[in-house]
């Protein structure tokens, strides 16, 4: 590696115009002295001048190791012009910045992309446009459909962190709609500091739906009243814009997936990936045992070891030096020796160790159906004609979020946690197979097959695995939902509302995981239909989703029989 430079030079706020002629702000930290580098850009609506704006990559070590990096205010945010809903402009807006970056006097017309979130999918977004000057990405815990995680899950809108992020956007809203009037300024930041403060306690409970009164108070969140996806029962601009699948194709430029097994993203970051390598573009995926916003080696409770964190990956590398050896590689034609290694790096839990894999999914991995039993039991032995199992679904007294792939107020924190006080609730069915004798590895997609009976027109099914410790610790790994309603979405067909006392078939996607059941362990499977407020409550009325505030209680009954053999699908290693 050459030796790091010494001094850089910042530009503040430097200006650029869109196609539509709205100005936005960057700043700017490049090596001093003539000469051209290559260009890392980052467009982000958290403010270019805060926290996140020097998160992931530090802008100053990345321009002492050769590159021009520019960190841009979005639009209607920070302190660019124009005016904010989220999503919508970030693909031209993201073209023009490229084009933009590459034609300063001091950058020698590369660009490459970085950023997490929100600003992972502005990489995405300008991507698909194709601008020529933009070389690679590293795209970090991001989305490519919004009704997979962002917007919905299985069909239930996310409420947790749909409402929690526009709700957090809404400081950037009120700074700029009172910018001029600082009384006025000060009383609204006051109720809205009160509207915050009460999300996690009383603010999510808000009924009805399309009416949400936490952000309605406020008027900072135009796009959440909008059709949302599917539970809305229309597709708005935020999810039109947002869904970049089918721009995808054809795609050739190199990107590297970075995510977590907790994070609210997973399934897309995999989806990403798998969809670059099968179009032959360059393509790498690495998942830690990550939270969307925990990074360490800590991550809820569980303690994954020093070697966990992305600070110190696998005591070789942290972020910042495999993002520079990506972007050395393709935008300085250096041959770091990436391309060399394996494609997919992944973190077992359990064993807490960084694997490289060939592929993903593994190929040597067997799609092992875990069947539910009479008793609680689950084995990968067939069920028998066995009695089903009932229980109560009350929207009133939904189950509470506990852990799991979330970003929520800080009454929900995310991540691995303990389960058992879910678990005893008399609305919460476990599934538990028998003491295991050796280790088990479970690597890979997860679904869950299920054959349930509502008494209601509609209703909600969650299933979640996780691993029993011998203190009987019930430690959430993965998680999923379907909406019956959207029971077929996926397939494409229309809403149905359900016949209530007839047999229905459930497939709920519950992403992926990493992790070795060791031995003494159990392996656990729940079903219930609420996991609240992470996502919205069934009300259970078959009504418009969102249109009311009334609610019905639903019975459930799952099914484990010969006909109606409910299982979970696990990929063993």
């Amino acid at each position: 590696m050459p030796p790091l430079l010494q001094n850089i030079a910042v530009e503040l706020d430097l200006p650029m115009q869109t196609r539509d002629g709205v100005t936005l702000r960057a700043n700017v930290y490049r090596p001093t002295g003539e000469g051209q580098w290559p260009v890392l850009l980052m467009r982000l609506p958290y403010g270019k001048d805060f926290m996140l704006g020097g998160a992931l990559l530090d802008p100053v070590q990345a321009a002492r190791r050769g590159y021009v990096v520019i960190v841009q205010d979005t639009r209607g945010c920070g302190t660019s012009d124009g005016e904010w809903y989220p999503v919508a402009c970030e693909r031209q807006d993201g073209a023009d910045a490229v084009a933009w970056a590459a034609g300063l006097p001091y950058s020698d017309g590369q660009v490459g992309m970085y950023g997490a979130s929100y600003f992972g999918f502005t990489q995405w977004a300008a991507a698909v446009q194709k601008p020529p000057a933009l070389k690679a990405l590293v795209p970090f815990e991001t989305w490519r459909d919004p009704l997979n995680g962002l917007a919905t899950r299985g069909g239930a809108t996310e409420l947790g962190v749909g409402t929690n992020w526009h709700l957090g956007m809404g400081l950037n809203v009120l700074m700029r709609r009172y910018a001029a009037d600082p009384m006025a300024l000060g009383q609204a930041l006051y109720a809205y500091a009160q509207e915050v403060d009460r999300l996690g306690t009383a603010g999510y409970w808000s009924l009805p739906l399309r009416d949400f009164a936490p952000l309605r108070r406020q008027a900072v969140a135009p796009a959440f009243f909008e059709p949302n996806g599917a539970p809305m029962e229309g597709v708005s601009e935020f999810v039109r814009a947002g869904d970049i699948r089918g721009d995808q194709e054809g795609l050739q430029i190199p990107s590297y997936n970075i995510g977590g097994w907790y994070d609210i993203f997973l399934g897309d970051t995999i989806a990403n990936y798998l969809t670059m390598r099968s179009q032959g573009a360059p393509a790498k995926l690495l998942i830690g045992p990550w939270s969307h916003s925990e990074l360490g080696g800590r991550v809820g409770e569980r303690n994954f070891g020093y070697a966990a964190q992305s600070g110190f990956i696998n005591l070789q590398t942290d972020l910042l030096g495999l993002q520079v050896r990506w972007f050395d590689h393709w935008l300085k034609g250096i041959d770091t020796g990436l391309l060399a290694e394996a494609p997919v790096k992944i973190f077992v839990m359990g064993i807490n160790t960084w694997r490289d894999e060939a592929e993903w999914p593994l190929a040597r991995a067997r799609n092992v159906p875990y069947y539910l039993h009479e008793g609680g039991r689950l084995s990968p032995e067939a069920p028998w004609d066995e009695a089903p199992d009932v229980y109560m679904y009350d929207p009133e007294d939904p189950v509470p979020t506990r852990g799991g792939a979330t970003l929520m107020t800080p009454e929900f924190p995310a991540g691995p946690y303990d389960q058992r006080a879910i678990e005893a609730r008399p609305d919460v069915l476990v599934y538990t197979s028998e003491v295991l004798r050796e280790d088990l590895e479970v690597t890979g997609p997860i679904e869950v097959h299920l054959w349930a009976i509502s008494s209601a027109p509609d209703t909600d099914f969650v299933a979640r695995l996780t691993d029993v410790f011998p203190d009987d610790s019930s430690i959430c790994l993965t998680d999923g939902i379907v909406r019956a309603r959207y029971r077929n979405f996926a397939q494409g067909e229309a809403p149905s509302l359900l016949q209530p006392g007839q047999p229905y078939q459930y497939v709920i996607d519950l992403w992926a995981t990493s992790n070795m059941f060791l031995a003494g362990h159990r392996i656990r499977l729940q079903i219930t239909s609420s996991s609240f407020p992470r996502w919205d409550r069934n009300q259970n009325t078959g009504h418009p989703i969102g249109a009311d505030a009334e609610m019905a209680v639903a019975w459930q009954t799952i099914l484990h029989d010969v006909e109606h053999a409910s299982c979970v699908v696990l990929p063993v290693v």
